[in-house]
């Protein structure tokens, strides 16, 4: 049995590293699942989701010419979206911009660009004269 991109195979964890994990394969060949395909979550450590002699299914990413092999548990999981989720987000801002006109939008633009400016004068003014200003 070869190993074909796209395959899922299952395999035992035999390495820990800082930017991921080594799989054994069947017939005895080692692929690396990098950290991003760990889980659908952020990683920030590793040994959090794997440690060494885990079994794992994985999935064929990508074979290498020089015969690397890229593996990934997320995308091996049945119920795997491609990182999109389904939860409900909250748009109720956006729906409102979405139905105002160009006049309000107009004038919402203007009055955050001039709250910009003044918050922008405050700042620079309060800092002029200090680096080349003459004490007397």
């Amino acid at each position: 049995m070869s190993i074909e991109v796209g395959s899922k195979l299952k395999g035992k964890v035999t390495g820990i590293t800082n930017f991921g994990a080594f799989v054994e394969l069947p017939e005895g060949s080692t692929g690396l699942v990098h950290i991003s395909e760990v889980a659908d979550t952020y990683v920030k450590d590793i040994n959090e989701f794997l440690k060494v002699g885990d079994q794992v299914e994985v999935k064929v990413m990508n074979v290498g010419k020089d015969g690397k092999i890229g593996l990934s548990i997320k995308k091996a999981k049945e119920n795997y979206t491609g990182g999109k989720t389904n939860r409900p987000r909250n748009n109720k801002r956006n729906d409102q911009r979405q139905q105002e006109n160009f006049e309000q939008k107009m004038a919402r633009f203007l009055k955050d660009s001039e709250d910009r400016l003044a918050s922008l004068k405050r700042h620079t003014e309060s800092r002029r004269g200090g680096r080349g200003a003459r004490r007397g």
